[in-house]
């Protein structure tokens, strides 16, 4: 354990060249352990190369006080100019009853993403971040949880509010003259039910897009049961850019999301 340790600390070694301990290793070699591991990199990677790397953050409380609210940022800046630049980030958590939690393209925006998610257990969280060369770069957190996060109902849906505001936006951009970079930080009202409560179906969104006035998108989306009921979405832009967006999406039943988003 102690040299998965050192490896997870210097955060430069790829699978396709595993010491030689961590052959017969059932974990495949995973610096957190996890012996869901080497299914997620099949799934997700295949063949292609693939490293542990410091260059993909993973922030997140060391436990869980609220297992339906986790926060995490993913931050993959640091990879905005290898292998060809970013081509999508995906964030899985290895332990719950369902495992993808969402996928981000940034596109225009940088490759940084604040959101909640739900946990149902003790789990790594990772960010799997593909860059356009194929290389894959993997950043993970293990977060302590009492659990229970996927399997109880969430607030609107216990009190039968959820239907009230169904798909309504909430949106505001924060700018940071010193970085150069404008934060938009998005809610969206839905109860993104994971389907694991008996007599509740799972409803959830699926897609979401910010397009400027000449629909060309700035980033997008594919989310997943476990994104937190009512998707708090914080993404960070370039300050130079439109003034104005369309925020467009849908859930797995087919109702549409819709709204202007203004800076």
């Amino acid at each position: 354990m102690a040299k998965r340790r050192d490896i997870l600390r210097t955060g430069l070694w790829g699978v396709a060249s595993l010491p030689a301990w961590a052959a017969d290793d059932p974990t495949g070699g995973d610096p957190l352990g996890s012996l869901q591991w080497p299914d997620l990199r099949r799934k997700y990677a295949q063949d292609a190369p693939l490293r542990f790397t410091d260059a993909v953050r993973v922030r997140a409380p060391a436990f869980a006080d609220d297992a339906l609210n986790v926060p995490l940022q993913i931050d993959a800046r640091a990879l905005q100019t290898v292998g060809g630049g970013i081509a999508r980030m995906v964030v899985i958590a290895d332990r719950n009853p369902i495992r993808e939690v969402l996928a981000f393209e940034p596109l225009q925006a940088l490759p940084l993403l604040a959101f909640r998610i739900r946990l149902e257990q003790a789990s790594p969280v990772r960010c799997l971040v593909q860059t356009r060369d194929g290389h894959w770069h993997v950043g993970a957190a293990l977060v302590q949880a009492a659990g229970g996060g996927c399997t109880v109902p969430g607030v609107t849906r216990a009190d039968g509010s959820w239907s009230q505001t169904l798909n309504q936006v909430h949106a505001r951009f924060f700018s940071h003259l010193t970085d150069g970079t404008r934060r938009l930080r998005l809610q969206i009202m839905h109860p993104m039910d994971t389907g694991l409560v008996a007599g509740v179906p799972a409803l959830y969104i699926e897609q979401l897009e910010l397009q400027d006035a000449a629909q060309q998108p700035w980033w997008r989306m594919q989310l997943h049961e476990p994104v937190s009921e009512n998707p708090l979405l914080t993404v960070e832009m370039p300050l130079q850019g439109p003034k104005a967006f369309r925020l467009l999406g849908q859930d797995n039943h087919g109702n549409r999301i819709d709204a202007t988003v203004r800076g």
